[in-house]
């Protein structure tokens, strides 16, 4: 397997090239860190973006949705698979500049292309979903009941190939320009990051219940 993804003309950026990453451990660690996606396709009335889960198993992203969602219809109804762009971003600062033009923020995104496929094995989906909850917290999918036939019916997943993928980062502090650098106003970075508060137990949960250790290492 190559250690990076090939770029193409839709996966190279137009501005601040420099940025661009197509090494697969960067793209697979956004990919793998980010909570949720969005996935745009055509729909039936014209360009649609839907906020959604996601995770990874190797070189393919799975999708979570429902059977009758648009995307899941509109992916059946695609005999090639469904063109989409799935994109995750992680803000990890604010970048405060003494110049309005050059304000900014540090993050880390990735964009992928391809044709996405409904998943319609029923062990490729137990997989997907199992990766899916293991996403939210490592070990979740061990610690619950699995789904039932009809809940299995009632779900959708969409698998897409990691092939055409670029990674872009922006890193450091504010970019002014030298003649603005004594101006009298503050400049620099406000580090954000998304952190896991003490978990909080459901009302009607036995209070003899321990805390699962996946739960306590958050």
């Amino acid at each position: 397997m190559r250690t990076g993804f090939e770029p193409t003309p839709r996966t190279t950026p137009t501005r601040y090239r420099e940025r661009a990453r197509y090494d697969r451990e960067t793209v697979h660690q956004i990919l793998d860190e980010a909570l949720i996606c969005h996935l745009g396709y055509l729909g039936a009335g014209g360009p649609v973006v839907l906020p959604t889960t996601h995770a990874r198993l190797g070189e393919t992203l799975y999708l979570h949705g429902s059977t009758g969602s648009g995307p899941v219809l509109a992916a059946r109804a695609a005999p090639s698979g469904l063109p989409v762009c799935v994109t995750v971003t992680l803000v990890d600062g604010l970048v405060l500049a003494r110049a309005a033009m050059h304000h900014s923020v540090n993050f880390r995104s990735v964009v992928v292309l391809g044709a996405a496929r409904v998943v319609d094995d029923e062990a490729e989906k137990l997989r997907a979903l199992a990766g899916l909850l293991d996403h939210l917290a490592a070990g979740r999918a061990a610690d619950c009941r699995a789904p039932n036939a009809r809940e299995l019916a009632a779900t959708g997943v969409l698998a897409l190939d990691l092939v055409e993928v670029s990674a872009k980062v922006r890193t450091g502090a504010p970019e002014d320009d030298p003649e603005d650098c004594a101006l009298p106003h503050w400049a620099g970075v406000v580090p954000l990051s998304v952190t896991a508060g003490a978990p909080v137990p459901a009302g009607d949960l036995d209070p003899a219940m321990p805390l699962p250790p996946y739960l306590a290492r958050a």
